[in-house]
């Protein structure tokens, strides 16, 4: 058997994966991530964390594992929170479980197991892994989407590498939610009825706003709302059924909507155009409309909002995503396409929704996404991810 080291968050799910692991026989060692200590704009408390810690302590003392306690803070903040806020200054909505998983959860924490001696790190993630040895003598591993599709949560792992999983353990990932409840309450766990963390990753629930002012300051700018009979709404020409489109027909049906203050009329004020995101509908304070009012667009460099009214504006539908050549992964490798190449993908651009065919284009500029229907809310600086089955094969980030 094996030594690993699970993530012991303080909640159920990596609770009774550190439970399952030690029934399996494996030398179990919890470990504990301090990631973060300011509190401004959170929500719950004085500070989260410290409750997380009292019920990671308690789980360990009933599995009678040893905790350690690591503060990795300093990293979080450079790796996680630092490129948060430069890209919501760049007026695009970053994803930090993503963020957080690839950079902190299986990188520095990975790092800090294997000085415990661990062969493998675990964590209480929804989702599977596969392994297939290779002519070669080579073990490939794959990606699975989590047993449970309300929870599944193979998303926020789209960004890890073969390294990475080879050394990751999914012990809940085969689970519905309510059996891992019910493991929890009938093992006496401390967390089996504690609710489910929200809000960002290691932070807890934040208001946005107040948060983002550690690093950037209010600035009053304008609303200005645009009507779906803009001019420029035509549809988009969509190649022909089966049809290879053109580098130029890509590029055309995956560019966003631009507009200016001429395009559309002064309805209200903003205290910043970088604390919004494509697609919100709360938080404008605009009120007296038929249907509540959409961000359709964000332009931090002049520091206005575009709106516009219902979820059928066509400023909010887009057929088409890129993600530039650099945000390309491909969980393994080999099965990345070449420049020219294309395929067919089950793709979901933000985590819960709803699994849709897209096929993938792969071209100098980069990557394209042609879905079969219109998607609401494209929005850049979220994950793109694509699947094959069961399989989350590749991911990026979303470009425009």
């Amino acid at each position: 058997m094996a030594r690993v080291v699970i993530g012991l968050s303080g909640g159920v799910d990596s609770s009774v994966a550190a439970w399952l692991l030690k029934e399996q026989g494996h030398e179990v060692i919890g470990l504990f991530m301090i990631n973060w200590h300011d509190t401004t704009g959170t929500l719950e408390g004085d500070c989260p964390w410290h409750d997380d810690r009292v019920f990671a302590e308690l789980v360990a003392r009933k599995l009678d594992i040893p905790l350690h306690v690591v503060d990795l803070s300093a990293d979080y903040r450079t790796r996680v929170v630092d490129y948060m806020f430069a890209e919501y200054e760049r007026g695009r909505t970053p994803n930090p479980d993503v963020l957080c998983n690839r950079e902190i959860k299986f990188d520095v924490f990975l790092r800090e197991a294997l000085k415990l001696g661990a062969d493998y790190v675990a964590t209480g993630h929804y989702c599977r892994k596969a392994e297939e040895r290779l002519p070669d003598g080579r073990t490939l591993y794959r990606l699975l989407v989590g047993t449970d599709p309300n929870k599944d949560q193979s998303y926020f792992l789209c960004q890890l590498s073969q390294e990475q999983l080879s050394r990751a353990l999914f012990p809940v990932g085969g689970l519905l939610k309510p059996e891992v409840r019910r493991i929890a309450a009938e093992q006496g766990l401390a967390t089996a009825k504690r609710k489910d963390s929200q809000g960002i990753c290691f932070v807890g629930k934040v208001d946005l706003p107040t948060f983002l002012q550690q690093k950037l300051a209010p600035k009053r700018g304008n609303v200005h709302e645009i009507l779906p009979s803009w001019p420029k709404y035509t549809p988009r020409e969509l190649p022909e059924p089966g049809a290879e489109p053109s580098d130029a027909q890509l590029a055309a049906l995956a560019e966003p909507w631009r507009y200016t203050v001429r395009d559309g009329k002064k309805i209200g004020e903003h205290n910043g155009a970088h604390y919004y995101t494509v697609g919100q509908r709360k938080g404008l304070g605009i009120g007296g409309r038929r249907e509540s009012l959409f961000i359709l667009a964000t332009d931090t460099a002049q520091n206005v909002i575009y709106v516009g009214e219902g979820d059928a504006h066509p400023g909010l539908w887009r057929p088409a995503l890129r993600i530039l050549p650099a945000e390309i992964h491909w969980v393994d490798p080999a099965r990345a396409l070449a420049v020219g190449g294309s395929g067919r993908f089950a793709v979901r651009i933000r985590y819960r929704q709803p699994l849709q065919g897209a096929r993938l284009f792969i071209r100098k500029a980069g990557a394209y996404l042609l879905f079969d229907e219109p998607q609401r809310g494209i929005t850049p600086g979220q994950f793109a991810a694509w699947y094959d089955g069961d399989e989350l094969v590749g991911s990026g980030v979303i470009e425009a």
